[in-house]
């Protein structure tokens, strides 16, 4: 399991309310319930996906725990590759970038609006073609690919392009303007 894969896993409240459960000692999906407070379904959901994903495991009694191994051989493997972060050339744009941009997709937009003025282009860059028309069944598919399992989706990122003039909208097509 990659680093960015594990935020992802824990960007959705339940599944972190279920985790912090058993780590706390719930070893039934009963107790977890209780104890994080959630309904039976959204306790199935969280359990499925966190064990899915190999950070809680049944044990043979049945009693959950959580695989504290996991944990350790993610510390120990340090940081992913050089080559899944964004890089510009410029040491603060891709700074910027590598915090909210991940192995192609965006994490979450920044809450400073000049970095978020910088991952917008960086998106903008990355996605659209200077010149080209792309109709918005397209520009909703290629955002929606930025904003798999992230904070934003995809109608947010592109209002945003539009109103900061990265792309430009008439009559349901989009265009990237060529650059001056």
């Amino acid at each position: 399991m990659a680093t960015d894969q594990l935020f992802r896993l824990f960007a959705e409240q339940n599944r972190v309310r279920a985790f912090a459960a058993v780590a706390l000692g719930a070893e039934t999906s009963e107790q977890v319930a209780e104890v994080a407070g959630l309904t039976p379904k959204g306790t199935a959901l969280a359990l499925l996906k966190l064990r899915e994903q190999g950070v809680l495991k049944t044990m043979d009694d049945g009693e959950l725990r959580v695989d504290y191994d996991l944990f350790r051989k993610l510390a120990s493997q340090g940081e992913e590759p050089a080559d899944e972060s964004p890089v510009t050339g410029d040491e603060h744009t891709d700074m910027i970038l590598r915090t909210f941009v991940r192995s192609g997709r965006l994490v979450r937009l920044p809450a400073q609006w000049a970095r978020k003025q910088v991952v917008l282009q960086y998106i903008a860059e990355q996605t659209f073609t200077p010149g080209v028309e792309y109709p918005e069944r397209i520009v909703n598919e290629k955002l929606r690919a930025w904003c798999e399992d992230g904070e934003v989706d995809h109608v947010t990122l592109r209002r945003y392009l539009v109103d900061l003039r990265h792309l430009r909208r008439s009559e349901g097509v989009y265009r990237r303007l060529t650059e001056a």
